[in-house]
């Protein structure tokens, strides 16, 4: 993100035109080296890139491009369910498999579970295409389960790359049948050098869990021609880096006019909401929009915990009035603007492995910022009244006038309209297995245990002052450890038998693990 100079005027002459070009030459190549250095990934120029929006946007572009696949397919979705969604992948990966083209699927264990049976995976296996499960349950590590494959992606041959918001579901299509809308998603179409990237991505992904991607099938972004004008990072999130944490924070405090953001999930980590408010402070128009509805209603206490605070240093909040908002976007000062997988909460910043793009161009930021203004024609703000959290009654009127420019003219879809597996051709398992959605409530739980965890350790340690939404928190888990406590005393059996069951098993890991390390060493060479 280049840093620009204000307008104001200082006499008859603008401010600009008193600062040094090569001063303003210099602080733009100073944020650029920060957002390569915080991210970990380096700007890659030459690209077309477009925004597609919800499942009708998406899934007919993605399933073009899988059609027309020459070469290579690599798709990797946290979620895959066998539905008339799934159904309608599942026949174009095979198709392309058994005419001689290289599919590669990585599928996330957890994400996963339940939503398609094994028989839906031994078909794809036997049609040629080759299937890998991101980190299944084992014994020997009871908690290792925590860290899952949240993204979503797609490439082909080299030559065109989606990544996401979208699993690939028949909920993100709704349910006309039960009036359900579909949900509110944002995906990218790339093309150009940064394919390479999104594809160097899966292909370390796909080396986590077997052996390597050939090297002959991967190109680099250097031997790719150019397609267009669009500067982009392409973050590849490991668990631990926190690249997109980093980049996030930074961002915040560059920003000079604007920064909005949409996401799914939002859990509030207490140095990112730090930089939110304290850019709210210094005048910059800060936005987050959620969902009002959600799939786990944990994280959606979770994240009205952490409203107050935000709300009064000036953040603006709105809550999505639809089915569900699932999107996870950011732009910022009509410059730069990132869609990917990533939500603003613990376990997508430092827990899971995410696909995420950050864009600098400012026609594709204008093109979000008048998609968040539609966005937030159909939400509600959140006010403080009486120190009190409230809904408006309606949309705030002036939010649509808020308009920088005229709307874009929106990009035509291109491909074959999308056509599901009907549904009366489902079996009744099937049906039940695209409507699933219990398998998601651990990984949101571990989301809402790492902001538990994160505000009894400041109170407990009193390493950092609390705010009146820790209150929320502090409550809940105060309440539950005397519970325990009440019931140790009365019912020591309640207590103890499972806690000596996983001392047990956490300990039976180590030793095995420690085991199998110390017959595996060998002595050192003479």
């Amino acid at each position: 993100m280049s840093v620009r100079p204000t307008s104001r005027a200082t006499g008859s002459r603008p401010r600009a035109s008193l600062i040094d070009p090569s001063a303003i030459r210099t602080l733009r190549q100073v944020s650029e080296q920060a957002l390569s250095r915080a991210s970990g990934a380096p700007v890659v120029l030459g690209n077309a890139v477009r925004i597609l929006e919800d499942a009708a946007g998406n899934y007919p572009v993605w399933l073009d491009a899988i059609r027309g696949a020459e070469r290579t397919i690599y798709l990797e979705s946290y979620i895959f369910d066998e539905d008339a969604v799934g159904l309608a992948f599942a026949e174009a990966l095979i198709e392309r498999a058994q005419a001689g083209v290289r599919v590669r699927v990585v599928r996330d264990w957890l994400g996963t579970r339940g939503g398609a049976s094994r028989g839906f995976w031994r078909r794809l296996t036997q049609a040629g295409i080759e299937v890998r499960c991101f980190n299944r349950f084992q014994l020997g590590s009871p908690f290792a389960w925590v860290t899952r494959d949240h993204r979503k992606m797609i490439s082909v041959d080299g030559e065109i790359a989606f990544v996401a918001g979208l699993c690939i579901s028949q909920r993100w299509n709704g349910d006309p049948a039960r009036r359900i809308a579909p949900w509110r998603d944002t995906g990218l179409e790339i093309r150009g050098p940064a394919v390479a990237d999104v594809e160097r991505a899966f292909a370390e992904i796909w080396q986590i869990m077997g052996g390597a991607v050939p090297p002959e099938e991967l190109s680099t972004s250097t031997e790719r021609e150019p397609a267009g004008e669009v500067a982009l990072r392409v973050i590849a999130g490991t668990p631990s880096t926190a690249g997109l944490f980093r980049m996030d924070q930074l961002v915040a405090a560059l920003a000079r006019r604007s920064l909005w953001l949409t996401d799914a999930y939002f859990v509030g980590v207490m140095p990112y909401v730090q930089a939110l408010r304290a850019a709210a402070r210094d005048g910059v128009d800060v936005r987050l929009l959620v969902p009002s509805s959600t799939d786990i209603p944990i994280v959606r206490s979770l994240s009205r915990a952490g409203y107050k605070s935000l709300l009064e240093d000036g953040v603006r909040i709105f809550e999505w009035n639809g089915s569900m908002l699932h999107a996870k976007t950011a732009v910022v000062d009509t410059r730069f603007c990132r869609v990917g997988s990533s939500n603003l909460n613990l376990a997508s910043f430092v827990g899971n492995y995410e696909l995420d793009v950050a864009i600098e161009d400012e026609q594709i930021a204008l093109q979000m910022e008048q998609m968040y203004l539609r966005d937030l024609s159909k939400s509600t703000e959140i006010t403080l009244h009486r120190n009190r959290v409230v809904r408006r009654a309606e949309p705030s009127a002036s939010l649509l006038q808020q308009r920088l420019r005229p709307d874009p003219v929106a990009p035509e879809s291109t491909g074959p309209p999308f056509e599901p597996i009907p549904e009366s051709e489902l079996s009744p398992s099937q049906r039940r297995r695209g409507t699933r959605r219990g398998r998601r409530g651990a990984r949101r739980a571990t989301v809402g245990a790492l902001r538990v965890a994160n505000t009894v350790g400041a109170a407990v340690a009193n390493r950092r002052t609390l705010e009146r939404a820790d209150g929320t928190v502090l409550l809940g888990a105060g309440t539950l450890l005397a519970l325990l406590s009440v019931a140790a005393v009365l019912w020591p059996r309640s207590v103890a038998l499972p806690v000596a069951f996983l001392a047990l098993w956490m300990g039976l890991a180590l030793l095995a693990r420690g085991l199998r390390l110390a017959l595996s060493r060998k002595d050192p060479p003479e």
